[in-house]
């Protein structure tokens, strides 16, 4: 194995038992992370779905309307999806990270100077002067099924591709689920927000999250709002999530294995002109236990273009952002890099 290898990875670097960050994930001073004490009465809400329950919908697509507004997070119970496929899901990520060789690992190594490649990796955006997240990472393509290709998902342990493909079609079902609620807590027809977001692009992308011997210095994951429509997240119970809530990042609890932590993204912002906004989130480091989330990502396709819903727009609520091609937006994200909203935020017709 080559050290350059090994130190091309985070856990990699840890691994070789380096006790100081190396210099290119060392984070700005106004980017680390400001332990301040916070009521433990903030917290990201969490609603009850009852399986979809008719009887219920009215009270729970209120509360979903209310964590919309308030937070664009919330966490989900009662969704339907087998907590054992949720279990399975990050055992087998843990699996592939802390049981794989560096060798096998790399046999799986995105397309380096490429953005949004399947794999592992550890970079996530183009430029070379990027300050590094403390994260190494597998995306998987998994919709539409045209780009779905499970050879290129590692085979072991036996039931890996299995299960990632049985996760994908169950969390693009619960996404479609979610935007309905998201879509008539508005006043909007169920299928408004899905029909204008169009066939979903889905990844799915297990982060590993080493113990970092210098925590104070980095992030597990810069500040960003996601690009897409709607991310549905899973985490193990070693926390690190922060979504910024009134100016103050709050920790995400983990609630147990059947929660689902579900994050507004920018297009849904665009499409609901504002009303709800999408969820700047990071994740911290800690210098004791390995974190590991798994991250499923719903975007429209690069061609779709975006812009505010009609039926949201009047006199009284002008249309507040501009019309986007969707690969326009991604481009620039990943070109650019995230730093907070400033994606979306260039958008705005009245900054």
């Amino acid at each position: 194995m080559e050290l350059a290898d090994q130190l091309n990875r985070v856990q990699g670097i840890v691994q070789a038992g380096l006790t100081q960050v190396p210099p290119q994930y060392i984070q700005p001073p106004q980017n680390r992370p400001i332990r301040a004490p916070l009521s433990p009465s903030i917290t990201v809400p969490a609603i009850d779905l009852f399986g979809f329950d008719p009887d219920r919908r009215d009270s729970v697509r209120e509360s979903i309307g209310h964590a919309c507004r308030e937070w664009g997070a919330f966490h989900v119970t009662g969704h339907g999806i087998p907590i054992e496929l949720l279990r399975r899901v990050k055992e087998i990520g843990l699996t592939f990270f802390n049981n794989s060789s560096i060798a096998e690992k790399l046999k799986y190594a995105c397309e380096p100077n490429s953005a949004a490649s399947e794999g592992y990796g550890s970079q996530m955006l183009e430029r070379d002067d990027t300050i590094l997240d403390w994260r190494d990472y597998f995306d998987h393509h998994t919709l539409p099924l045209s780009r779905r290709n499970p050879s290129r998902w590692p085979h072991s342990p036996a039931d890996y591709r299995q299960v990632i493909a049985e996760y994908s079609d169950r969390m693009g079902s619960l996404a479609k689920d979610i935007l309905g609620l998201v879509s008539e807590s508005l006043g909007l027809q169920t299928r408004c927000i899905e029909d204008a977001v169009g066939e979903f692009y889905q990844n799915i992308t297990t982060s590993y999250y080493p113990p970092c011997p210098q925590p104070e210095l980095t992030v597990g994951l810069q500040a960003h709002s996601d690009f897409g429509a709607i991310t549905l997240l899973i985490q193990d119970d070693v926390g690190g999530l922060e979504v910024l809530k009134d100016g103050e990042w709050v920790l995400v609890q983990p609630l147990g294995d059947d929660a689902i932590v579900v994050l507004l993204a920018d297009q849904t912002e665009i499409l609901t002109n504002g009303k709800y906004r999408s969820a700047q989130h990071r994740a911290v480091t800690n210098s004791t236990r390995a974190r590991l989330s798994v991250a499923t990502f719903h975007d429209p396709a690069k061609t779709r273009r975006v812009s505010p819903c009609s039926d949201l727009i009047d006199d009284s609520s002008p249309c507040m952002y501009r019309e986007v091609l969707y690969g326009d937006y991604v481009s620039s994200w990943y070109t650019k890099g995230p730093e907070g909203k400033r994606n979306i935020d260039a958008l705005l017709l009245q900054p």
